[in-house]
């Protein structure tokens, strides 16, 4: 039974577990609207008394491509639309309850981070993450400047984003990148089932544990958001990033100058 269903995102309640639903397939872009929406239903969630902890998946064949860069504005406006969302985004950070990420398909760019974002990572072999930000000519974004190295460690976290690869979902788990795999099609059960076992725990002790290990976080991403988006803004000005952004568009191989 859905709970409440806001444009492109279906909250549900399973027990004392919230299933958070992005419905915008198959690539599940996000803008602001639906950072916004996803962490006003995370932060509702959270004081409504019965939820203990929350998976946060996606219809259709991805689990999130990260921000559609068509329905971007050009130049200054860009940068501060850019602005506004990463200080939505860096709302989810606060959220007290622990999340688990269902990833079906792709987690890439920004998807990665909202991945990331999330406590655990639920993946199946067909699984994809992907910093590809150096591909598309600019600066990581959403905070994964500081939580992939947490995740995998600073020297594979560097890894990742100098080389913009592929990582799919048994090398994800070898690495950390997932914390579990299971067969396709079965990863948001398999995320049910996790968050259903937490839940059952002591819940004023889970949120205690989870808040020391996080404490820094919040903090930690509120600084990293604010050099992304400065050195995103930067990069989108130069040939580089412009050629990044139309060869992903025109699902070409972009051709890289320095300039």
């Amino acid at each position: 039974m859905t709970d409440t269903t806001s444009p492109d995102l279906n909250v549900r309640h399973d027990g004392a577990v919230a299933v958070l639903e992005i419905d915008r397939p198959p690539a599940n872009y996000f803008d602001r609207a639906l950072i916004s929406a996803l962490a006003d239903a995370l932060e509702g969630l959270e004081s409504d008394g019965r939820t203990r902890a929350a998976v946060l998946c996606s219809s259709g064949k991805h689990f999130c491509a990260g921000a559609n860069f068509a329905s971007l504005p050009d130049g200054d406006d860009r940068t501060a639309e850019s602005r506004r969302l990463y200080a939505e985004a860096l709302r989810l950070f606060h959220v007290r309850i622990p999340v688990i990420a269902a990833v079906q398909g792709a987690a890439i760019g920004g998807g990665l981070g909202l991945a990331c974002a999330a406590d655990f990572r639920v993946a199946t072999p067909d699984s994809v993450f992907q910093a590809n930000f150096a591909r598309l000519g600019f600066h990581q974004g959403f905070g994964l400047s500081v939580t992939l190295p947490r995740i995998v460690g600073p020297q594979k976290a560097l890894d990742l984003l100098s080389t913009a690869r592929r990582v799919r979902g048994e090398e994800a788990a070898v690495i950390g990148l997932a914390d579990r795999v299971v067969p396709a099609g079965t990863e948001r059960d398999a995320a049910l089932a996790w968050a259903a076992e937490i839940a059952a725990l002591a819940p004023l002790a889970v949120r205690s544990i989870r808040a020391t290990l996080r404490s820094d976080l919040p903090g930690a991403v509120g600084q990293a958001l604010e050099r992304e988006v400065t050195e995103q803004a930067r990069l989108w000005e130069t040939e580089d990033g412009r050629e990044g952004v139309a060869a992903g568009l025109e699902r070409r191989e972009p051709r890289f100058t320095g300039r």
